[in-house]
């Protein structure tokens, strides 16, 4: 196990930059997630703490030691690539002992740690097997099998399980929080799959353009986002957001009105709102929509036309236009939708997070 420490990290390749002023720290022990779109540095930060790419400027540390020249080989980590990356002309002992064959350690040694990995990642009994008598799951275990062996001080996970079918990369997700837990190692691990991170993570690094947008526990950054980016990125189905005008603006309140396009106000609790702000965004998740009843129109409700409908079978997702043009998605749990081309959402005021028009949260004084 060990700490990770970076500090004002930067990479550019040329005049381009493709990361900024990344600073973070990883407690000994953490299974850390970087996440975002494709193409915001994710891959480029893990190749730079496992010491295959070279940092522009900035400090990474590993347990207090600095390792920006150091060789990759001498830092203590241990890299899983998306490919396998796996020989095909040796068995899965042979290619998980590899690396201790080449640092020339003893054939009893390599067969003592290339079966107590294998123990640990239920491959005993493909030993053997070369890589083409293998599944796509048990290749990526005999990915990991071979990290394990060289007993890295940090493990760095490269989109592991992208090339799964989507049953498998359940399965090999409840697999990799069961080695984490074991195994009690430092983990960091990249992914584009956001419902992938949040099942994984202790600690979520929501990046977006080469830019830490949020760093902290999943649910912290799913209840109470820094930005619309993270607000948006976070949760499946995602965020709504919608166009408000300000209305009037209290000590301990605020007015929100035109709403989506409509003629809807609403009065939300609300201490210290920057009155020269004159319109917001709603964020506002589907579960905090509600579908109103046909015979009980409510202050909050909001008419919309209908678009599509999910029926998932535990829970139905309605996803309706508004007249402002933004789509409103909500949900309906155990209830299948039987309504027409319009229907009448009911929102929850006290579920809005503002966000002004730059895409910064606004948050109440109340908030902590």
């Amino acid at each position: 196990m060990a700490r990770l420490d970076i500090t004002n990290l930067a990479k550019s390749f040329g005049p381009m930059s493709v990361l900024s002023d990344v600073n973070l720290h990883i407690d000994s022990g953490e299974f850390v997630v970087f996440v975002g779109p494709s193409g915001c540095g994710k891959s480029t930060l893990l190749r730079i703490i496992s010491g295959l790419e070279t940092m522009t400027s900035g400090q990474l540390r590993i347990d207090g030691a600095i390792m920006n020249d150091v060789d990759p080989a001498q830092r203590g980590t241990a890299m899983v690539f998306q490919s396998y990356a796996l020989y095909p002309h040796m068995t899965a002992a042979e290619n998980m002992g590899f690396s201790l064959k080449m640092a020339r350690q003893t054939k009893p040694t390599i067969r003592e740690k290339v079966a107590k990995a294998a123990s640990i990642l239920r491959l005993d009994a493909l030993l053997e097997r070369r890589p083409s008598q293998l599944s796509g799951g048990q290749k990526q275990r005999v990915a990991i099998g071979r990290a394990i062996v060289r007993q890295p001080k940090v493990f760095l996970f490269d989109e592991p399980l992208s090339n799964l079918d989507a049953e498998l990369r359940v399965r090999m997700r409840a697999e990799l929080i069961d080695l984490h837990r074991r195994l009690g190692a430092t983990m960091i691990y990249v992914t584009h799959d956001q419902v992938e991170a949040m099942t994984l993570a202790d600690k979520m690094v929501v990046m977006n353009g080469g830019i830490v947008q949020q760093f902290g526990r999943p649910l912290d950054l799913y209840d109470d986002p820094d930005n619309r980016f993270v607000a948006g990125f976070i949760g499946s189905p995602k965020m709504n957001f919608l166009k408000a005008r300000v209305g009037d603006v209290r000590p301990e309140r605020v007015t929100l009105s035109d709403i989506a396009g409509t003629s809807t106000a609403l009065e939300l609790p609300f201490r210290g709102f920057d009155p020269a702000v004159s319109s917001v965004e709603i964020g506002i998740r589907p579960e905090h929509v509600r579908l109103a009843p046909t015979d009980e129109a409510g202050p909050n409700d909001i008419s919309a036309d209908v678009a599509f409908v999910e029926e998932l079978g535990d829970v139905t997702y309605i996803h309706a236009d508004m007249p402002g043009g933004e789509r409103l998605i909500v949900r309906s749990d155990g209830m299948r939708y039987s309504g027409g081309k319009t229907c009448r959402a009911r929102l929850d005021p006290g579920r809005f997070l503002l966000f002004d028009p730059s895409g910064h949260r606004i948050r109440s004084a109340h908030a902590h």
